[in-house]
């Protein structure tokens, strides 16, 4: 059962319990379902879920129900990790049967030295042992040098030498013949020991190679996720979308749609508002903040369209031990993420404007509204993440708008680097609206030799900083070797 499982938490749970049910549910309905599988009392579980984050991706929380997302990819992951769904890493083909292993009796052959040594000769053996396995697997006398070419050729390490035969006392299982080959007794018990020790190896290989996946398997696997990846990663290339952003909120007056590709705002008020709702239909994915709220005050149903939730990721942050918070805002992401001083207009003020008919500086200060929308949606497709930057803090907050496979910036310097074309980077705060890339600069991608690790570079050898690049794309310019 899920609830046994070493992964298993309230939160994984109330996943399960969501999928269980396929509906919205309330964490009284969660908590009471705990109670009958024997997870915790009713009462003890509901102060746990309350306490869990419940409605963090890929939950969302709609006024008192709780719900899954069925577009993120997170409710999978959870899915194999609970043991609910099995791998999907299917192996190409089936592994051969490996052959029998050998027995005391029989001589040992090449191809079972070849299995015994695949990561060379154990240390712990001595030359007379290595000596005793290659002469049984050759059934014939050698030329001690025919011997150390075959050790060489299957190990960096090797206990033999030409003068290993000095070091053999009289009665050993190898004898040197008066032509100077060595040739072995075959019956010698230190044969059967020798014959044993590669039988020993082999099993342990085996037993090994069954808890490990085979090389060739991961590398098709990992050929195939990147395929699937890539065309997750054009199906959402080819998406329509649009922005939303509505005064007020809960029951709009006037709102702004936002064409995402043509950056293209159409801003209505009042009975205008019906105009937009009918646009929306066109598109395959709609955001804004509290969305399926503002959806459900607009009337609109949005089907099994992706919902983009542009409010903050997290509500609050823990700033020191003694329990001081810091409310977290869209406005404050935005400012720390895009760099807009100003992101959004008192509501106050634009209540002025709509109760007293100014319906142009209405639309002025909506749309300028809009455009900080659209600045920090594009900043968190580019990095999957925001910036929240407060006195001390500059870190990130993972944005649940952005799906894993889409491309980002990663993805844009990973072909950057294989065709060897730059990239074009705006970097600081949000480009203009009329010609967003008027401020873009080339810039190279520089790594490690192990390719662990890389970073963006302009054309005079400085370091661009990733956090503060708004927008980046391939450049149609070959590149360029960057000075310094």
């Amino acid at each position: 059962m899920a609830k046994d499982h070493r992964d298993a938490n309230y939160y994984s749970l109330l996943l399960v319990v969501l999928l269980e049910r396929g509906e919205p549910v309330t964490l009284r309905e969660v908590a009471q379902r705990f109670a009958e599988a024997g997870v915790a009392p009713a009462a003890q579980a509901l102060a746990s879920l309350k306490r869990c984050k419940p409605g963090r991706a890929p939950v969302y929380r709609d006024g008192d129900l709780y719900a899954l997302d069925p577009h993120d990819a997170e409710a999978d992951l959870w899915t194999f990790r609970l043991g609910l769904r099995p791998s999907q890493a299917a192996s190409p083909n089936d592994r051969p049967a490996p052959e029998p292993l050998p027995t005391v009796d029989a001589p040992l052959t090449a191809a079972y030295l070849d299995e015994a040594w695949r990561e060379g000769v154990p240390s712990g053996w001595s030359a007379q042992r290595v000596v005793l396995c290659i002469l049984d697997a050759h059934g014939t006398a050698m030329d001690p040098e025919d011997v150390i070419s075959f050790v060489a050729a299957r190990s960096r390490w090797s206990p033999v030498t030409a003068r290993s035969a000095d070091y053999w006392r009289r009665g050993s299982a190898i004898r040197v013949r008066e032509d100077g080959c060595w040739e072995l007794d075959p019956d010698h018990d230190a044969l059967r020991s020798a014959r044993q020790a590669v039988i020993d190896r082999i099993e342990t290989r085996r037993r090994w190679a069954t808890r490990q996946p085979d090389p060739a398997e991961i590398e098709a696997n990992r050929k195939r996720f990147a395929r699937e990846r890539e065309a997750r990663a054009e199906e959402f290339g080819r998406m329509r979308r649009v922005l939303i952003h509505a005064f007020p909120a809960r029951k709009p007056a006037a709102l702004v749609l936002v064409d995402v590709a043509e950056r293209d705002l159409d801003t209505f008020v009042g009975n205008e508002i019906a105009v937009a709702v009918e646009k929306l239909a066109a598109y395959d994915l709609i955001a804004a903040i509290d969305v399926r709220a503002l959806l459900r005050a607009l009337r609109f149903e949005p089907g099994d369209r992706r919902l983009g939730e542009l409010g903050p990721p997290q509500k609050t942050r823990t700033l020191n031990r003694s329990g001081r918070t810091l409310k977290i805002t869209t406005s404050l992401l935005v400012r720390g993420s895009c760099g807009i001083s100003r992101p959004f207009g008192a509501a106050k003020k634009m209540r002025e404007y709509l109760d007293g008919g100014e319906l142009t500086k209405l639309r002025r200060r909506l749309e300028a509204d809009a455009k900080s929308l659209y600045a920090i949606y594009q900043y968190g497709r580019l990095h999957g993440s925001v910036r929240l930057r407060w006195g001390f803090l500059d870190e990130h907050l993972i944005v649940p708008w952005v799906h894993r496979d889409e491309e980002k910036l990663y993805h844009l310097k990973d072909q950057s680097y294989r065709r060897g074309v730059p990239l074009e980077v705006v970097v600081g705060s949000a480009p203009g609206w009329a010609d967003p890339w008027s401020r873009a600069r080339l810039a190279h991608v520089e790594k490690e030799r192990d390719d662990w690790r890389s970073w963006l570079v302009d054309e005079y050898g400085s370091v661009i900083p990733e956090d503060e690049i708004q927008l980046a794309r391939l450049s149609g310019r070959q590149a360029l070797a960057p000075v310094g």
